[in-house]
């Protein structure tokens, strides 16, 4: 039933014509794949768990194995070896119809939640396996039982009845959308939008993106080098203005961050100029200090939006630091950098769930149009639903 999820999930929201993969950087890589075998360790446990219930059921079923073994020995034992219950109950399983042989006897099925179970089964290891976060699984499981246990459904309509439901459990997953040019558009004077996000997540370059996209659109920017912390980091997006024909506000390494911002939003109010984009230093979520330094350039910035930029390559990781972010400051929109890396697309179906905030835009490439607004109607379009 679910085999074309699979396919459907690796191939959702890539760009649309081929490009090169980026390489990782060593490091980088050799941490992404300890925190992916982490991560598949955590969903085996979860898989692992069982309902008091079947706890129960299963220890019947074994009790009277036991039973059936002797009697089919024909003799005297005192216990029965756990791996020849196991066996027992294996087979007494593929024995069993499935789903779809059950439904193939009559003219219409009443989905029971032993039914949803065994189809949820399928469906959970191919949203794990993606990366989608464990809440959002949790989400769509509680969801689809309201939708489908105990509903009538005729036989021929049964597939179409689960896939809509699954269609409209994903559609729930997403903040509505907001068109950042059109929102930028209706305000009279200046809009400030000041990123954050963690280091190395692609700030700077997606911030550079997004001056190309107003350029494009004939709404005049400016760019604001408010992270005074990290190396070069002024000196990058210097080289980004200039490649675009855009000033850039400044001062030197160590000055206060939010002075920087709010001279960068004094130039533009004075020349007026439409947009200043605010590029702050990389900071942990864990790091109280630097969040506070944060809630410190909003509140001498007074920004229109507070935009989170998450690497969509690491999967969970970027779903936590979006909700933490969000709880500490309040983010307005969430852009995805290195989609074009990311096999799986699960991080843009969990980021905006917890978050309950949009997907503005999805980074696909080096190049400064290598940016694409999020659709999830496209997404679930991509999906077959």
């Amino acid at each position: 039933m679910f085999d074309f999820l699979k396919k459907k999930l690796k191939e959702w929201i890539k760009p649309e014509k081929e490009e090169k993969v980026a390489v990782l950087k060593p490091k980088k890589e050799k941490k992404a794949k300890e925190k992916q075998k982490a991560k598949k360790q955590k969903i085996k446990v979860e898989h692992k768990k069982r309902t008091k219930e079947q706890l129960k059921e299963e220890r019947n079923i074994g009790e009277n194995l036991i039973d059936d073994i002797k009697e089919e020995r024909g003799e005297e034992v005192k216990a029965v070896p756990q791996i020849e219950i196991e066996e027992k109950q294996k087979e007494i399983k593929e024995k069993r119809p499935s789903f779809w042989q059950r439904i193939g006897l009559v003219k219409k099925y009443t989905i029971t939640e032993e039914d949803f179970s065994e189809l949820f089964e399928q469906l959970e290891n191919i949203l794990l396996e993606n990366n989608v976060a464990l809440d959002v699984v949790d989400y769509l499981r509680e969801n689809l039982k309201k939708e489908l246990i105990d509903l009538e459904v005729e036989k021929n309509e049964i597939e179409n009845t689960i896939k809509n439901a699954l269609k409209k459990s994903i559609e729930s997953l997403f903040a509505e959308n907001i068109d950042l040019v059109d929102k930028i558009k209706e305000k009279d004077g200046t809009f400030v939008i000041v990123f954050f996000g963690i280091n190395g997540s692609g700030k700077t370059t997606t911030i550079a993106k997004i001056a190309n996209l107003l350029n494009k659109n004939n709404i005049s920017c400016i760019l604001a080098a408010a992270d005074t912390f990290r190396a070069a980091s002024i000196e990058q997006l210097i080289q980004h203005g200039e490649k675009l024909g855009i000033k850039v506000i400044k001062q030197t390494y160590g000055a206060d961050p939010a002075a920087v911002a709010y001279d960068a939003v004094e130039y533009a109010k004075a020349h007026k100029i439409k947009v200043v984009l605010v590029d702050t230093a990389g900071r942990m979520h864990t790091k109280s200090s630097l969040i506070k330094e944060m809630e410190k350039i909003i509140r001498v910035s007074k920004p229109d939006m507070k935009i989170f930029v998450a690497e969509a390559t690491l999967g969970n990781d970027s779903v936590e630091q979006a909700k933490i972010f969000n709880e500490a400051v309040g983010i307005d929109g969430i852009i995805l950098s290195k989609q074009d890396v990311d096999e799986k697309g699960g991080t843009s179906l969990s980021v905006s769930y917890v978050t309950g905030k949009p997907i503005l835009f999805l980074g696909t490439g080096q190049e400064y149009k290598d940016i694409k607004e999020f659709d999830k109607e496209k997404l679930i379009k991509a999906l077959g639903l």
